[in-house]
């Protein structure tokens, strides 16, 4: 429990909680005690306007990011106090404030966040409105307390600098355990393999999210502050993250052939699984040491449990004897050689943990790093290719902008308390996903009514005002910690330090929570059906773009791998940036299906098409990783005309199944068909001359030949009925 809460303390969400607390609890105190409350408090209302926008990042775009927010909102608060006299003018402009805020998102996710601080300030301005002088003094203010808030950041930046990373890489590593975890669990004889392989694709859209923070962190760092030891530690670390999940991913068996060949056996698969497991709790072991910032060691011998996996596969071989193990002892090799590899990632993390970092770890893989990681630039081009209804944040925009003066003028003519509670629920409620507002409408009335039950109960109780205080500070705290990880608890949190303010402010404090679930009740419901009825975002509309970006990256990434193969020697930073797109691709597509899972039925047109193009998109990824890898990893022989010609044929699969997608014709499918069962042909009988060779060959030399010669032509044969699935399977969704 203690340890739980340790944990909780020192996380991020808690860390940034307490920077926005600190941030806008010290003005409205300092400001009470000179008797200017309301200065502290508009200056408390500017500092949480500044934290959204203050999202992981490196020291410049985080300063340059909070300033853009500040301006914004301070600039939004002055023309909504000048023009709100004039309802002519007024509704126009307010309506092209929306509209604008909303679209800058397509900038990414600080802008995002810049958006959603000055949609904010727009629905809080009819809140507090100024006349005159105090216009400008109002926003003054605002604009003060963002500047402060922005202080306040830095210095935890130059408190605890690389703390976040750290934060980010554990995570990263936690994933990773739970992802070979997985694997582990796979060797189970009895194991539901369906939903596992559901909680891997899951995990990895969790680690494709994690590893774009960190990539943006620690690359951008590097570039911007040199490399310092402490960034070299964690960019190994990362590097040799993403390395052990592409191994993972490259890496698949054939669990059931595997228990049927093996079944008298069993000592050989029991033994692998528990280096499985062992690799797994290792990784959890690491992480543990980094989120506690206690000295890392190891307890498992990986290298004994190689050894022990290596003993049991020549036990096997001794007693079925050579000719009769052949196959078996193949597959087991191939089994051991990927835990080998696996355990010398793992080997090199720990080296960073319990020693100094060592130089020849890197191995040139910190080699270009900067081209993985996207430009920061805004051009006006971006905004204006997204004015068009294909464009998911324009019509989202739309759909915020008349869900608002629609919440805004139900609040004018309808006797409402707190008109602006509407529109503040609309904007922190409606996202541009069905599934996300779905749910966050739900959790806001959770967290509405649950809350103010707690803090009607408490102030029916508690009548002093400095204890009020302080539990609302506590609240205050407690609620930015939940809100990005939980969010009805967070809103309960939220609601309770509202109340708690408006019962020092206030003294009928029944009526404020009354009205309060009432707003909130009016304005979640106008997001719910506006996400429903206007314009909305299905998602097996965006679908198919998930689905051709995600082809077009595997077709790319099997390009690069034929030009490996073809011209041998270094890897390339082409083929290392097409492999991280593939991957990316691949976790956005999975990323889409969900959202879609998560929307009604009716809405979820061709589904298991759907499914089976992202599961086909997978296993190719894989397929074409494991060639990858291979080739990189092992001295391999020229390549043939055959492997050209049916990799070749692949990557036209690949094209036609983007042409359809974008709706136009494709070649003919059957005029290769003889062609290429020509070639499959010839590298078998390659592949069979090669094992006639073997007989002047020592062992060792003899065993590879045989496995790249199998290895290849599988894949090959793998990706070709994968890719012709993808055709027919693609026709099928967009018929």
């Amino acid at each position: 429990m203690i340890s739980k809460i340790k944990q909780f303390a020192d996380s991020t969400y808690f860390t940034n909680a307490l920077k926005v607390t600190i941030a806008a609890v010290a003005p409205v105190l300092l400001f009470s005690y000179l008797g200017y409350f309301r200065i502290g408090f508009t200056i408390a209302l500017g500092t949480f306007f500044a934290y959204p926008s203050d999202i992981p990042s490196n020291l410049k775009h985080k300063i340059y990011g909070i300033l853009v927010a500040v301006l914004i909102v301070s600039g939004v608060n002055l023309v909504i106090n000048i023009i709100n006299p004039y309802p002519f003018v007024l509704y126009p402009i307010l309506a092209l404030l929306i509209f604008f805020l909303s679209m800058i998102s397509v900038y990414g996710q600080r802008a995002t966040m810049v958006s959603f601080s000055a949609l904010l300030s727009i629905s809080l301005a009819f809140a507090h409105l100024q006349t005159g002088w105090q216009i400008v003094q109002y926003s003054g203010l605002i604009l003060s307390g963002g500047l402060f808030y922005l202080f306040v950041s830095l210095i935890f930046y130059y408190i605890r600098p690389h703390r976040y990373v750290e934060l980010q890489i554990a995570e990263c590593i936690q994933l990773t355990a739970k992802y070979l975890k997985l694997r582990g669990d796979l060797w189970e004889i009895n194991s539901d393999r369906k939903e596992i392989t559901k909680k891997q694709l899951d995990l990895q859209v969790q680690l494709n999210t994690i590893h774009e923070n960190i990539r943006e962190i620690l690359i951008r760092n590097r570039t911007v502050s040199g490399s310092s030891n402490q960034n070299r530690k964690m960019l190994m670390t990362f590097i040799s993250l993403v390395e052990i999940m592409e191994l993972a991913v490259s890496t698949s068996f054939d669990h059931n052939k595997l228990h049927q060949k093996f079944d008298n056996y069993p000592r050989v698969l029991s033994t692998y699984q528990n280096l499985a497991y062992h690799l797994a709790a290792e990784l959890k072991r690491l992480s543990k040491s980094i989120q506690n910032r206690i000295k890392y060691g190891s307890k498992n011998n990986l290298n004994a449990d190689l050894q022990e996996l290596e003993a049991a596969i020549n036990d096997y071989e001794k007693d079925l004897g050579t000719n009769r193990s052949s196959e078996g002892v193949f597959m087991l090799k191939t089994m051991f050689r990927y835990a080998e590899k696996q355990v010398d990632k793992i080997k090199i993390l720990q080296r960073a943990f319990t020693s100094s970092v060592i130089t020849a770890d890197f191995k040139e893989r910190d080699k270009d790093l900067e081209k993985f990681i996207s430009p920061q630039y805004y051009p006006l081009s971006t905004m204006i290719e997204n004015l068009s209804f294909s464009s998911i944040v324009f019509r989202h925009s739309l759909r915020m902008t008349i869900t608002i003066l629609i919440g805004f003028i139900i609040g004018k003519v309808f006797p409402f308390e707190n008109a602006y509670w509407i529109v503040l629920t609309i904007v922190v409620i409606m996202r541009q996903g069905y599934g996300l507002t779905k749910q966050r409408t739900y959790q806001r009335i959770f967290g509405t009514i649950l809350g103010g039950f707690i803090a009607f109960g408490i102030l029916s109780v508690v009548h002093d005002s400095t204890i009020i205080g302080g539990l609302a500070i506590i609240a205050m705290l407690f609620g930015f910690s939940f809100t990005p990880s939980n969010y009805k608890i967070g809103a309960t949190f939220v609601t309770i330090f509202v109340i708690f303010i408006y019962g020092i402010l206030t003294p009928n404090i029944e009526n404020v929570i009354q009205y309060r679930v009432l707003d909130t009740l009016v304005g979640a419901s106008l997001a719910f059906l506006a996400n429903q009825f206007i314009w909305p975002s299905w998602e097996f509309l965006n679908i198919p773009v998930y689905l051709e970006k995600s082809i077009e990256a595997n077709r790319n990434y099997l390009k690069q791998i034929s030009i490996l193969y073809n011209e041998k020697g270094e890897v390339s930073t082409s083929y290392r940036l097409s492999r991280k797109q593939a991957f990316v691709e691949i976790g956005n597509l999975m990323a889409s299906f969900q959202r879609m899972i998560q929307e009604p039925k009716s809405k979820q047109n061709k589904l298991p098409q759907v499914y089976k193009l992202t599961v086909l998109n997978h296993t190719l990824l894989s397929s074409a990783a494991s060639l990858g890898t291979y080739i990189q990893s092992n001295k391999t022989t020229k390549a043939s005309e055959a492997f050209n010609v049916v990799v070749d044929n692949v990557i036209q699969n690949l094209d036609n199944a983007i042409l359809i997608l974008k709706g136009l014709e494709t070649g003919p499918q059957d005029k290769n068909t003889e062609e290429l069962g020509k070639r499959f042909t010839e590298l078998k009988n390659i592949r069979a001359r090669e094992l006639q060779k073997g007989e002047g060959l020592d062992e060792e030399a003899f065993q590879l030949k045989m496995q790249e010669a199998q290895l290849v032509i599988e894949q090959l044969i793998w990706l070709t009925n994968l890719s012709e699935n993808i055709v027919k399977t693609t026709k099928l969704l967009m018929k």
